[in-house]
This record gives structure tokens, C-alpha cells and sequence, in this order.
């Protein structure tokens, strides 16, 4: 009776085995493939559908307000304005990580963009960018490209498969040949 109860429990224990091995199989054919699946929120905590993007080149930056790299908005914006009716989309996610260096709230942020740079690009909700616990969606699934944001001002470059084509850091400026040949290779100019 002791020896079938065993046999018993090892046959449960087997299928329980599979059931789990296939749920985490399926899980795992269910994760984000492309950015463009990935829904998050804007500066001003409206949802938002990254996939309204599909078939663009989108540029990922994490910014601060108050850091030495704070001045590249101008260069972004510059990008922004002149490749973006080309199909470029710039999308600044603000981030207080590094050196605690965007404290602000969401209206601060957005007026000190507008009003020091004349951002127009997307702003959206602040995140954390580094791998761990709470870690945003959108920087889970840039980061497994094995890129990690080591600043403010590191720059991911999704190409229009959605899927990351480059990743800068944040010494390289908007206007560095490095990314503006990247770019506008995504955009097949």
C-alpha cells in the first residue's frame, strides 16, 4: 500500500511537472516580441499604445531635467522636427535613478521641457530603467537586448519591426554621426 501511495505521488508529482513545464513554455511564447505591444502611460498619465508606432523608427530615451546631458533636448528636438515626418518618433521616459536627477512631477517636467527646449516630441510617465524589481515594461524588453542604460540620456533604437536596431549611451549626442547614420539607415534613407 506504502510502495503504490509512493507511485502515486511520483505520477502526480511528473504530471504536475509537465503541466508547469508547459504553462511556463507558454508563457514564454507569450512575451513581448516588439515594442510595439507594450502599452504604458504619457507624462500626464494617459494610457498609452505603443503600438499606435508599428512600422515607424522610434528612439527610446530615458532624460532628467537636471543633468549634465539635460542640454541634448535641444539635439533631440532638432531630430525630432526634421526626421520625424520621415517616420522617426522620438519618445522621452523621464527617470530620477541617476543621481536623483529628475525629481520633479509630471506638470514640472513637462513645463520645464516646453519651456527650455520646446519639446514636442512624446513625454511619457516617469520609469525605472534598470533591470530588477519594478523595472518598466518598455526598458524589460529593451534591456534583454543586453544594452542597460548606465545614465540619464542613453538612447535605444527600435527599428521598424520593433525590435532594438542600436543602443547609444549617453555621451553620444543627437547630432554624434554615429546616431544620425543609424537612424537614418532604420528609416531607409
Amino acid at each position: 500500500m506504502m510502495r503504490r501511495r509512493a507511485l502515486v505521488r511520483v505520477a502526480l508529482s511528473a504530471v504536475v511537472g509537465l503541466v508547469t513545464g508547459a504553462a511556463v513554455a507558454q508563457a514564454q511564447e507569450k512575451a513581448v516580441q516588439s515594442l510595439f505591444e507594450i502599452k504604458t502611460t504619457t507624462l500626464t498619465g494617459q494610457p498609452a499604445d505603443l503600438g499606435q508606432y508599428a512600422g515607424k523608427v522610434v528612439l527610446v530615451v530615458n532624460v532628467a531635467s537636471k543633468c549634465g546631458f539635460t542640454p541634448q533636448y535641444q539635439g533631440l528636438e532638432a531630430l525630432n522636427r526634421e526626421l520625424g515626418p520621415r517616420g522617426l518618433v522620438i519618445l522621452g521616459f523621464p527617470s530620477n535613478e541617476f543621481g536623483g536627477q529628475e525629481p520633479g512631477t509630471p506638470e514640472e517636467i513637462q513645463e520645464f521641457c516646453r519651456k527650455n527646449y520646446g519639446v514636442s516630441f512624446p513625454m511619457l510617465s516617469k520609469v525605472v530603467t534598470k533591470p530588477g524589481d519594478g523595472q518598466a515594461p518598455v526598458y524589460q524588453f529593451l534591456t534583454k537586448s543586453g544594452a542597460h542604460p548606465a545614465w540619464n540620456f542613453a538612447k535605444f533604437l527600435v527599428g521598424k519591426d520593433g525590435k532594438v536596431a542600436a543602443f547609444f549611451p549617453s555621451q553620444v549626442a543627437p547630432d554624434a554621426p554615429a546616431l544620425r547614420g543609424a537612424i537614418e539607415k532604420a528609416l531607409g534613407l
